[in-house]
Formats: structure tokens, sequence, C-alpha cells
């Protein structure tokens, strides 16, 4: 005859029984295997199937906060944030349905997708990478992607799949937090930005608002506003607020 405990969880091993009990002791060791599960099946029918916490309200705390950092942007110097108007023009949507149409060049061959210095190199050249100045380079490096770092090009963005397209999203905002900011570094992160589909994974969500305020940091140290790159910092910062959502970053109209 079955038990209702038998109902609910069937017996994964068979287990005999035995004519009487009695002679198995619950406080000594098991003689042998049959002997143990012999012992768990009598603890677990000594157990009542109904338990009752007793808990003393007196040592509960009465308030539990949590505290959570939500850090928003460095507010724009006068004249450096972008209109409201323009913020709510700039959209990344249209831009997508075209991409897969593009064939990939046999000679790019991209990175693996934890390759993280790979990435680096293939991104920004090796020319960044090593920290060297645009004025000690010479003419060439612009015909050679290998130093100046693979453009973006549709062929290439498309082929990523959401988890690698994250993946190099992390990696180059990290690079930006230490290093400072240059055209193939805004090119890659427009793109890869431009891949994000919504809605953002919780990690995607961080990455970008970390984005957002780091442009707006770098914003605060340019001493012009015919600094070249204001407009793509400017960019990056009503896409992370404007198109992925996320208000408190935005730059509020002058």
């Amino acid at each position: 005859m079955k038990s209702d405990m038998d109902d609910l969880m069937p017996r994964l091993l068979p287990v005999e029984c035995g004519d009487s009990s009695a002679e198995l002791k619950l406080d000594g060791p098991p003689r042998n295997p049959q002997e143990y599960l012999r012992q768990v099946q009598l603890e677990a029918a000594l157990c009542p199937e109904v338990v009752v916490a007793q808990l003393d309200p007196k040592k509960l705390k009465k308030q539990q906060t949590v505290n959570a950092s939500v850090a928003g942007c460095h507010a724009a110097p006068a004249g450096f944030s972008p209109s409201l108007s323009w913020q709510q023009r700039q959209n990344i949507t249209k831009n997508r349905q075209r991409w897969c149409s593009h064939s990939l060049d046999g000679n790019v061959l991209m990175p693996k997708q934890t390759d993280e210095e790979g990435w680096k190199r293939f991104c920004l050249g090796e020319l960044v990478y090593q920290g060297v100045s645009p004025s000690n380079t010479d003419a060439e490096a612009g015909l050679n992607y290998g130093k100046v770092g693979f453009p973006p090009f549709l062929s290439i963005v498309s082929r990523l799949s959401q988890s690698t397209v994250l993946t190099v999203l992390e990696i180059l905002i990290c690079w930006f937090e230490e290093q400072l900011f240059v055209p193939q570094l805004g090119r890659w992160l427009y793109a890869l930005l431009a891949c994000l589909e919504k809605p953002l994974l919780p990690e995607a969500h961080s990455s970008i608002r970390q984005l957002a305020r780091r442009c707006a940091q770098v914003r605060t140290t340019l001493e012009s506003q015919e600094d070249e790159n204001l407009p793509a910092l400017n960019l990056l910062i009503c896409l992370v607020a404007r198109y992925f959502e996320q208000n408190d970053l935005a730059d509020q109209p002058e």
C-alpha cells in the first residue's frame, strides 16, 4: 500500500522495509547502505507535516534599507549640450533593416568573442591600442586597418550576435574609462548601440549608463564648443538617454 508521501515523492531507490524496525538505532551510525536508507525513512516519518517558526518580534529590525547609488551625468557647460529638438530627432532603428544585405570581405578576420585585447586592436587599431599619438603616425597608416582599426562596416556589425555586441561594448567602455576619446571609439560605440536590441538586459543597462556618464565627464573637460569630439559625445549621451530611455541622464534644455 502506498503512503501519501509516495504519491508526492516517488521512491527512486527500492528499500526493503523488513519485518520490523525495532533493530534500527537512529542514534548510531548505519552498518550498511540498506540500514542507512531505512534510518532516513524513519527520520522523515518522525518529522511533522507542518512546521511553524517561532519568531521573536523584538529581535527583528524595524526598518531595513538598501543604499543604492544612481549617479547621473555631469551637467554640460553652457552652450555645449544639444537642443531638445535635436535630441528627439536621433533614431537608430531605421538603419538596422539594410545591414544584413551587405557581404563580409573575406580578408576581415574578427576576434573571438572573449578576446578582449583582440577586439581593442580590431576596433581601435594598433596605434591607438599602443597609445601612439596621431601626430607621430605616417601617412600610410590611413590605408592600413591593422594600424588604424577596422571601421564598423555594416557587413561586420550586422553579423555580431547580441551576446558579442554586448561583450565588445563592455570592452570598449572599460577601455574608455581610462583613455581619451578618439574617433575610432566613437564610431564603434555608435554602431554597437545601433545593434543593441530592446528590451535591454540588466548588464547592458548598466554598461550604457556607464558610457553616458563617462561621455558627460569628458565633455566637461572640453575647452571649446568647436571641439571635434563634442558632437560625438552629445550623440552618444543622447542615444543612451533618449533612445534607450535613461531619461535621468538626458541633457536638459538650457
